[in-house]
């Protein structure tokens, strides 16, 4: 052994100088405890020598370095007599690694964020519908659109998300922009907590392609409904559109897969910053009470929902479609419904709300085009009979976007769009009939990461949603939203 060490060079005489230095006398040492101190000094002669190496020295250690001791062949020679030692050394404590926690802390799993919107619509011309109960210049989405206008909170929203477990993610969203009325008047009240989502998602596969859903959340009606309002380029959602689910939530039971070609485009689209709907699936079947936002169910129907959407890269096309994608796809909604009375209560018929709805997006690269169409039966108040019955609907939109990147003051995406909508409005009392016809032609600017500018100029033709108002107000409108997301 003591010619093997000697036999490596100026390492070898290092290690025989630095194992002449341990002090316990051969006689009581063990050959296990010999090759634990000679691993010891191997690990700190590759320490000297990275050192060396580093600092671009040449040439053995000088002896001086190592602990003078006189030689260790006297505590080695029993060595030979003894059998090899198979059994590995442990490795010392300090050097191994900390295993990883069986369950992370909550505040490593769980994540808060939210946004708000803050409005301001100035009005720079409307007329009223002729007549005492003539429709005033009003909009189901927008409060602050009357003659006495002001700032509005159009949305204060928290979320709480995260995995509970690798197969069970929590979603928690609350609203604290909604508005109630007074109990002892119709005054408004603005600016109440209100729960808007609570759900959990529950992974039936590791690469989380499938997914069951659970509790209050989005209804897979209409791709734009889907979409979150921070993520929206015009301010409101269409009234075509909206009017299967005001509110886009209800409380059931949903079923999501994605495939993995469609996850790899809407990978694609996200980097580059486009603005999808959210993921909620290429395909989606859903159970749902059927009354809307927050209301309790009325009906022993359960309302149907059922969605499908597709993007296809357009590459293939040629130099003019590269990186272009179309999406498009469609949904479907089988309901029973009960309004709210004007006369008192919760109506005791069962109407009918049956929709589809289809939907086409070329994602703006630099320029694209959005649209989406429904029609379909529902709840809405016959003004000649003086009752709600089920009647016809449809209508929906047109929108045409640029993504004409930054800007000196910031990244700009314009737009316009025209929608149109003849039917009723289930939401409110006696689920009046809306008759809206609107331009707005307005740009997003993203003034640095964490803020947003709308401007928009809105052309409105609208009846007011409310059965006791009649023929349509118009009015030209300048609308401004300042959205600081946390």
């Amino acid at each position: 052994m003591t010619k093997t060490l000697f036999h490596r060079g100026p390492i070898g005489l290092a290690v025989a100088l630095a194992v002449g230095g341990v002090p316990t006398p051969a006689v009581a040492q063990t050959v296990q405890e010999l090759q634990q101190q000679i691993n010891e000094l191997k690990a700190q002669i590759k320490a000297l020598t990275d050192a060396q190496k580093a600092g671009a020295t040449s040439g053995p250690m000088p002896p001086a370095a190592l602990p003078a001791a006189p030689p260790v062949v006297a505590t080695v020679q029993p060595a030979p007599a003894m059998p090899p030692v198979v059994t590995p050394v442990p490795q010392r404590v300090a050097s191994a690694p900390k295993p990883p926690s069986a369950r992370a802390p909550w505040y490593e799993r769980l994540r808060l964020r939210g946004y708000t919107q803050l409005r301001y619509n100035a009005l720079l011309d409307s007329e009223d519908a002729p007549g005492p109960n003539g429709s005033r210049l009003r909009s189901v989405h927008d409060a602050s659109i009357n003659d006495d206008g002001g700032f509005l909170l159009r949305r204060v929203r928290l979320v709480l998300q995260g995995d509970i477990t690798d197969r069970l993610q929590l979603y928690f969203q609350h609203d604290f922009g909604a508005a109630v009325n007074n109990q002892s008047s119709t005054e408004r009240r603005e600016n109440f907590g209100q729960l808007r989502d609570v759900y959990v998602d529950w992974f039936l596969d590791p690469e989380r392609r499938l997914r069951l859903r659970f509790g209050q959340s989005k209804v897979p009606f209409g791709w734009e409904n889907l979409q979150s309002s921070s993520n929206r380029l015009p301010l409101d959602r269409s009234d075509a559109i909206n009017s299967g689910v005001p509110g886009e939530r209800d409380v059931g039971i949903n079923v999501y897969y994605t495939p993995a070609p469609v996850q790899a485009i809407w990978d694609r689209l996200t980097k580059n910053k486009q603005k999808l709907f959210g993921n909620y699936g290429a395909f989606g079947l859903a159970v749902y009470n059927g009354q809307g936002t927050n209301r309790t169910e009325r009906t022993d129907n359960l309302m149907k929902v059922a969605m499908a959407t597709w993007p296809f890269a357009l590459d293939g096309l040629g130099p003019l479609f590269r990186g272009q994608v179309l999406e498009v796809g469609g949904s479907a909604l089988f309901n029973r419904f009960r309004p709210e009375l004007r006369s008192g209560g919760v109506s005791t018929v069962d109407y009918r709300d049956d929709r589809v709805a289809v939907h086409a997006i070329l994602y703006p690269q630099p320029f694209g085009i959005q649209t989406e169409w429904t029609t379909g039966w529902g709840p809405q108040y016959d003004n000649a009979l003086g009752l709600v019955r089920s009647s016809r609907l449809g209508g929906g939109y047109v929108q045409l976007m640029a993504n004409v990147g930054q800007t000196p003051i910031g990244r700009a995406i314009p737009y316009v769009r025209w929608q149109h909508y003849r039917g009723g409005w289930k939401a409110n009392v006696d689920a009046p009939r809306l008759e809206t016809d609107e331009w707005e032609l307005g740009t997003e600017i993203q003034l640095v990461d964490a803020l947003e500018l709308t401007l928009a100029y809105a052309r409105m033709e609208r009846r007011e949603a409310d059965s006791r108002r009649f023929g349509r107000a118009t009015g030209d409108l300048i609308r401004t939203q300042l959205q600081f997301t946390y």
